[in-house]
């Protein structure tokens, strides 16, 4: 069950390309559901890959090329050590070495928000991400993506437990930008695959089930992972097919959470829109549920957060000779982002609540 009342409330994704961790800060406190920033310009560290590496057994993180990087022979060496750490909390503990602004963030007074949030690379994200010496996915490593699955699963909850603490409202998504790999001819790790090691991962994560990404989406699938909040950059799809709405409807009838990423990230798009044109385009996405279910727009507004569309660490629409040391450029169009989610959050409020 989820602890809180969406309500067109305003929340946003992990990671900010901000240096200055006050100012990151400060940006994700004045959402209404905040959430401790991510900064990856700030550190190697801070990238939501290299986070959720810590002490995975295999794993090394190579500063000098700047990735991860596994073997294979390292990780059945490291395997014996890894089991017998297996219950331990401090295994899965994000320390400051890895977020320079976790435990900054769990210092300041939480309490009083309608929920606070956390985030987790996913298991399917991550085991595409990370390759062997053979260059290879480790998640088509049968035995390497078994045990992926459950430290990602245990990393989860001890964050949500350390959030709970600061906040009984507290939930923790887990970031899967990479999920789309299983729809590709080519993946070696297929849809039904995912759908089916996701649905036991799932069922084992404690708090409320949360899922984000901003990549292409197929809303049915995702649904159906048994989630209780989705996460994703509604913007892109740009219209609301209507083979999503039985799905959609039936998520919602189940008490679900959507987290709508309507306000775009990338400057030039940004600058063409207005919070009237991003509340006109939401509302026309659940009118199209509401013309085809038994549900009611006000019914879905009650159970919808609002959000950015997608992080923004590099800004691709800026013109090319902006210095890209310099990411003021896309700090800005990220506090602009977050100025105007306010204001769509207020409209859709007005509408239809």
């Amino acid at each position: 069950m989820i602890p809180f009342k969406a309500r067109c409330q305003t929340t946003a994704m992990g990671i900010l390309p901000h240096r200055d961790i006050e100012q990151a800060l400060s940006l994700s406190l004045s959402l209404d559901i905040p959430f401790w920033p991510q900064l990856p310009h700030l550190s190697l560290y801070e990238d939501m890959y290299v986070q959720t590496s810590q002490n995975f057994p295999g794993i090394s993180v190579d500063m000098e090329k700047k990735r991860l990087t596994f073997h294979t022979e390292r990780f059945q060496q490291e395997l014996e050590d890894y089991f017998n750490r297996m219950e331990d909390p401090e295994t899965y503990r994000l320390t400051p070495e890895y977020s320079v602004v976790f435990r900054t963030f769990l210092a300041r007074p939480l309490e009083s928000y309608p929920a606070i949030r956390g985030q987790v690379t996913g298991p399917v994200s991550f085991g595409f991400k990370v390759l062997d010496e053979n260059l290879k996915p480790i998640i088509y490593n049968e035995e390497v993506r078994s045990i992926l699955y459950d430290f990602i699963q245990k990393k989860v909850n001890l964050q949500y437990q350390e959030l709970r603490e600061k906040n009984p409202r507290a939930f923790v998504w887990v970031d899967e930008p990479g999920l789309g790999y299983v729809f590709s001819g080519l993946s070696g790790y297929n849809d039904q695959q995912a759908r089916e090691d996701y649905l036991q991962f799932i069922q084992g994560v404690e708090g409320p089930k949360g899922l984000h990404l901003c990549a292409d989406v197929n809303l049915p699938y995702l649904l159906e992972l048994g989630i209780e909040i989705l996460s994703f950059d509604a913007f892109q799809i740009g219209f609301m097919p209507k083979e999503y709405v039985e799905a959609v409807a039936e998520f919602f009838k189940k008490g679900g959470v959507i987290s709508w990423g309507i306000v775009p990230t990338e400057g030039r798009i940004l600058e063409n829109q207005s919070p009237d044109s991003l509340a006109s385009l939401l509302s026309d996405y659940w009118k199209v549920i509401t013309n085809y279910t038994d549900l009611s727009p006000n019914q879905i507004a009650e159970q919808s957060l609002i959000a950015p569309a997608r992080c923004c660490l590099v800004d691709l629409s800026l013109e090319s000779g902006e210095n890209k040391k310099d990411f003021r450029p896309e700090e800005r169009v990220v506090e602009k982002a977050f100025l105007l989610l306010k204001e769509v959050s207020q409209l859709l409020k007005n509408q239809w609540l």
